[in-house]
């Protein structure tokens, strides 16, 4: 139990990674703008006539004279923008804020998902950024009075005496210093740990993934299903694979589509982006008509993971919602073939009785892979007698005209459904989640429901605030995000 709620608290690295990647961004902007204040303030105390009458005209001279040190690092009249660029702090600051700039705007939503490579590479100028940022601070031009001179000179008693008269009053010239730089004591641990990740990713990228069988799905779709020495993996989680054939630098997530209990691992692959291409050219699975190659002409292939916390809590529960809209409903195939192969074992004795699994899609010609999988479980699940096991339901929410909707209508009577398939008819519009949360609640009283989400964050909302409503009288409803 202990283990698992650890599992899920670190399986929200992603969201904690984008709040602390907002306070990098924050931070980085406030100490921008305070550098930029400073290098006009320092520059001015050369050109301003107001500044030149006050105190900092004698500041700026200190450590003109060899081997004195020095307040002001900048050490000449010069202009603001060309001051920058003279301080190791101002050119290094200028490479770290442009890193950090192209890798934050390459990880908007839009980008991520039509332009993975461009995310992907322009992610790891973070190299460049924690490099920079080491030497960042290196001539320690951030200088302050020493502590042996704050003994002999007093800034506030001091500073109310004209400089030219410090020596008659007891005051010699303060001493300045910089700190020495501690940057690398904060990266260094970080940048151990992620040298050991490359480790462990150069070690798995030379273990051998066995290709078994390509499988060419309908709406450009592949499904690969491998095999690795020692690859144990659960439900919902996720895999990076890398295919040296089209680069050795490219690793892209996967959601693993395979349930536990088979020997193999399986990902479905949509033929979207540049890379998806290459990987259904060099499998002979893209559209030129080629026939899949054989197991022994695959090319290499590499897997890293599994990650991600598994969605096994669905079998703690007497009941469980499962709900996936769009591209979330990949984690479920995995889900939804571990529930019928723990029912094929009469002797193991589930505390799941009962699932409801709401699949909701714009269209369904992406996802047709996931609807046979649907239809191979209805009849599996049938023969064995569990047939009221999972109760299927979709929802169409667009991507029909006018002549389907006759076609629909027309077959309204047939016993399966003329979209999908199915025994259960499809729904077309969106779910009342209101009425769904609470006639489940009236059929299961007096139970704890679990219910699984993955997909878009406003539809997670939905469901959370849902789940908190109809919780009362008895029944328990246990909300539950997957990442994907």
């Amino acid at each position: 139990c202990c283990p698992r709620r650890i599992r899920r608290i670190l399986d929200k690295n992603i969201k904690f990674h984008r709040m602390c990647a907002y306070m990098i961004v924050l931070m980085t902007l406030i100490h921008y703008f305070a550098h930029s204040f400073n290098v006009d303030f320092f520059t001015s105390a050369y050109t301003s006539k107001i500044l030149r009458k006050r105190l900092v005209a004698r500041l700026i001279q200190i450590g003109n004279a060899p081997n004195e040190t020095y307040l002001n690092p900048i050490r000449s009249n010069v202009f603001s923008v060309g001051a920058v660029f003279l301080l190791t702090g101002g050119w290094t600051g200028v490479i770290i804020t442009l890193s950090l700039f192209f890798m934050v705007t390459s990880s908007v939503e839009f980008i991520r998902r039509s332009y993975f490579e461009v995310f992907w590479f322009t992610h790891h100028l973070f190299i460049v950024f924690y490099g920079f940022l080491v030497v960042h601070g290196i001539s320690m031009q951030v200088r302050g009075q020493t502590a042996a001179s704050l003994l002999v000179h007093d800034p506030k008693r001091c500073s109310l005496i004209n400089p030219a008269l410090w020596p008659q009053n007891n005051c010699p010239t303060p001493v300045f210093a910089g700190s020495a730089p501690m940057t690398w004591k904060w990266v260094i641990a970080p940048m151990v740990l992620y040298v050991i990740e490359r480790i462990i990713r150069l070690v798995r990228f030379n273990q051998q993934v066995e290709i078994l069988k390509v499988i060419k799905h309908p709406s450009r779709v592949i499904e690969i299903q491998m095999r690795k020495k020692g690859f144990n993996a659960e439900v919902g989680q996720y895999v990076f694979i890398m295919c040296p054939q089209l680069s050795q630098l490219e690793w892209h997530p996967f959601t693993l589509t395979s349930a536990p209990e088979e020997d193999y691992c399986s990902v479905h692959v949509r033929i979207v982006g540049d890379w998806t291409t290459g990987l259904s050219k060099v499998l002979g699975a893209d559209e030129s008509g080629n026939e899949v190659l054989p197991s022994w002409k695959m090319p290499k292939l590499a897997i890293d993971g599994p990650f991600g916390t598994a969605s096994e809590d669905v079998f703690n529960y007497p009941v469980a919602i499962c709900v996936g809209s769009g591209i979330g409903v990949t984690p479920f195939a995995s889900l939804l073939k571990s529930v019928w192969y723990k029912n094929l074992n009469p002797e193991h004795e589930m505390v799941l009785k009962k699932v409801y699994f709401f699949w909701i899609c714009p269209e369904t010609h992406a996802f047709e892979w996931f609807g046979d999988l649907l239809a191979y479980l209805e009849r599996q699940l049938a023969e064995i007698g569990r047939q009221d096991l999972i109760e299927y339901h979709i929802y169409l929410t667009r991507g029909w005209d006018h002549k389907q909707a006759k076609t629909i209508y027309a077959h309204e009577e047939d016993s399966r459904d003329v979209i999908t398939g199915l025994e259960q008819k499809t729904n077309y519009g969106r779910p009342n989640w209101d009425e769904i949360f609470s006639k489940t609640a009236q059929s299961h009283p007096n139970t704890h429901v679990g219910v699984f989400f993955c997909g878009v964050a406003a539809l997670s909302a939905k469901l959370h605030k849902m789940s908190n409503k109809h919780s009362g009288s008895g029944v328990s409803f246990h909300y539950n995000k997957e990442n994907f």
